[in-house]
């Protein structure tokens, strides 16, 4: 008699109880955490601090933004303008920011990357690893929907991904040519190398200088407001 209450009192301090795993009747979370090294996996990071890295293709490019807009590819190991910030917005959705030009990139509904001011729909991407450590960015906004051949018991329509590419110019390539499978569609993330790291150092330090001349400047014309509206109050005295 005395067994049953001494098991109660254990199930009622042990903190880890084993618990029973979910029956397809149970209504569970069906997005289940995979692990993000196996193939065709889907990265399940979400927020924190962005990753900075540089989109390395297979075909031997890049990825880079320019300041003006322009997106291709780079053979230069250490060029600013492919130093990207890529931030996790969704469970395996990533926004990718060129670091040094300050702009998103982004696909349009004709399959052209093009560089966004600020963050929108077109600027999200489904990241999946792929083998041999290389990803692949599809565009989660814009696809083609492919009907499938009658007699096959599948749904009447397959969606065949958009995906950021650069072919073997280093020129960008439309998103409805791309394939998964391509070269031109595979990126390896390289992280930064210690040239790389100096780069964001000296970028750092000129946001900093000029936050801190923006801020000066803005505590002057502060004075100089109080100081004219002090010498209108004193004028008004007089008469």
């Amino acid at each position: 008699m005395l067994m049953i209450p001494l098991l109660v009192l254990a199930s009622l301090l042990d903190p880890v109880w084993p618990r029973a795993r979910c029956s397809p009747s149970q209504g569970c979370d069906p997005r289940q955490r995979r692990d993000a090294g196996g193939r065709g996996g889907v990265y399940e990071h979400l927020g924190g601090a962005p990753r900075r890295r540089k989109l390395y293709c297979a075909t031997k490019y890049h990825l880079q933004i320019h300041p003006n807009g322009r997106i291709d590819g780079s053979l230069e190991e250490n060029n600013p303008f492919s130093i990207m910030e890529i931030t996790a917005v969704d469970v395996g959705v990533v926004a990718i920011k060129g670091l040094f030009s300050g702009k998103y990139l982004a696909m349009n509904d004709k399959g052209r990357l093009y560089a966004s001011e600020v963050f929108n729909k077109e600027c999200e991407f489904v990241e999946r690893i792929h083998e041999l450590g290389y990803n692949t960015y599809a565009s989660r906004q814009h696809f083609t929907e492919q009907p499938v051949p009658p007699g096959t018991k599948r749904r009447a329509t397959v969606r065949r991904q958009w995906y950021i590419s650069i072919n073997g110019k280093g020129r960008p390539r439309r998103g409805f040519k791309t394939r998964s499978t391509d070269k031109a569609s595979l990126f390896l993330p390289r992280v930064l190398g210690n040239k790389d790291h100096e780069m964001v150092r000296k970028l750092r330090d000129i946001q900093g200088a000029h936050h801190t001349h923006h801020q000066q400047g803005r505590r002057g014309e502060r004075r100089r407001r109080r100081h004219r509206d002090r010498e209108g109050y004193e004028k008004m005295s007089w008469i």
